[in-house]
């Protein structure tokens, strides 16, 4: 079997994709949801496209990355 480089998507970067690409949230309702700017969810959606776009293009593997902070996702959830 081939070894395909991997890169790997924050799930930061995905929620932030999923809340404005999937469910076209604009960004500063996005931020309210996950507790966040509208700059830091600006950051994430470049980053994120960055690297599905390089993953697709590039024929890599994209992997998601688990829940890293905690703490952000706690305080939605409240």
């Amino acid at each position: 079997m081939v070894n395909l480089e991997v890169i790997t998507l924050d799930h930061d970067e995905l929620e932030a994709l999923v809340l404005c690409d999937e469910k076209e949230l604009s960004q500063e309702a996005a931020g309210a949801q996950m507790g966040v700017s509208r700059g830091t969810v600006q950051r994430l959606l470049a980053t994120g496209r960055k690297k599905v776009v390089g993953a697709l293009a590039a024929g890599k593997v994209l992997a998601i990355s688990p829940v890293q902070h905690a703490v952000a996702a706690e305080n939605r959830n409240n």
